[in-house]
């Protein structure tokens, strides 16, 4: 087996270890709460595996998070720290929204694209100025992505509850913030009859696929990566890191923009309130523990698909907080990050098997994982 094959298998197992840990401490949770974390994770691994039902739910839920992560590798990748697929996600879904219910009477092979492309431009522009303001002003990235993700939940919510409002809503006098259901004849295809897959599955592999040949294929990939790791170096080799900065974050708050065009154009076919449903931040999660590559978020999506549809399921089984959930993604985080450094650093995995289990390991076992 080839160094970069062990390598690869090297990084599966410790994702692997990290996720058992973070599960192993999510269960002492689960016992704090006074449920039972065997039957909780039963519940929560089997049932999105269990039907056509759980499986198709899962892949649901996959897209937009491919799609987060996507762009989360993308501004990662560049050096930049992006928290904001949550407002971006909303301002592509209202972008797609506004174009689909105000130009219902024009072809569906001009306003489906349309709306894809408004959607991902309204993304765009909103993760554009995060990157606009780290590249001129130096603001930190995380503190304005996450007011940019208040500003634009409450534009949202305004605009739904307003201006877009459905106006049988107002003529029936519900109420319901939501807004009209945007024409059929754009409505993603469903893949499976009777379930809520839809085409966008398809839409967000190929994407991942581009992605990745951009990153690692192309030039303009490479003054990205490069960017990221080594500002200075690249402003030395000649390459414009603020414009890079900037491109990084519109590309990132594009791919959350499309993810919002998806949920909009194959699940709830108009805008309303919880749209996102936490995608924003999952997706983080989905792509760290991909590694930040975007074939690698591809099974992450697809395993944080099914842990949010599991824990759906674990929550009316046991009858666990919601909030549970977040609390193990939580933990997944922490563990995948500092698997990182156990990776970086195959030195401290040596000395730390020594502690536990003998000075031998040095010379007999920790050997072989170093030269892996």
């Amino acid at each position: 087996m080839s160094s970069k094959h062990n390598g690869v298998f090297k990084q599966i197992i410790v994702l692997l270890l990290a996720l058992l840990g973070a599960l192993l401490v999510g269960a002492l949770f689960l016992i704090l709460a006074k449920s039972d974390p065997i039957k909780a994770y039963g519940v929560m691994f089997s049932g999105p595996l269990g039907d056509k039902f759980g499986i198709t739910e899962t892949l649901v839920r996959t897209v937009p998070l491919l799609l987060v992560g996507l762009g989360i590798v993308i501004s990662f990748r560049s050096g930049i720290i992006n928290i904001g697929a949550e407002g971006q996600i909303l301002a592509g879904a209202i972008g797609a929204t506004a174009v689909g219910t105000s130009l219902s009477d024009v072809p569906a092979m001009i306003l489906l694209p349309a709306v894809f492309v408004a959607g991902g431009a309204c993304g765009a522009i909103w993760g554009g100025i995060a990157g606009w303001l780290k590249a001129r002003l130096s603001v930190n990235e995380i503190l304005s992505t996450v007011m940019l993700n208040q500003i634009a939940l409450q534009l949202y919510l305004f605009l739904i509850r307003g201006p877009l409002i459905d106006p049988k809503e107002v003529s029936y006098g519900t109420g319901v913030p939501q807004t009209a259901l945007i024409p059929e004849q754009i409505w993603l295809s469903r893949l499976v009859p009777g379930t809520r897959i839809h085409s966008g599955l398809i839409f967000a592999l190929v994407l991942a696929v581009l992605v990745y040949i951009f990153l690692w294929k192309t030039s303009r990939g490479y003054r990205l990566r490069a960017v990221g790791a080594g500002s200075e170096a690249a402003r030395y080799a000649g390459i414009k890191v603020e414009w890079y900065l900037v491109l990084a974050m519109a590309m990132a708050g594009g791919m959350a923009g499309l993810a919002g065009v998806v949920e909009v154009t194959g699940v709830h076919h108009r805008s309303l309130e919880g749209l996102s449903a936490g995608y924003g931040f999952s997706g983080i999660v989905a792509a760290l523990f991909g590694r930040l590559h975007p074939l690698g978020t591809i099974p992450a999506s697809i395993l944080f698909g099914a842990l949010l549809v599991g824990a759906d399921m674990m929550q009316r089984a046991v009858n666990i907080p919601a909030a549970m959930i977040m609390v193990i993604q939580g933990l997944v985080v922490l563990f995948v990050v500092s698997s990182d450094y156990f990776l970086r650093n195959p030195d401290s995995i040596v000395k730390l098997k020594a502690k536990f289990l003998g000075q031998k390991w040095i010379g007999e076992v920790g050997s072989k994982w170093k030269d892996s």
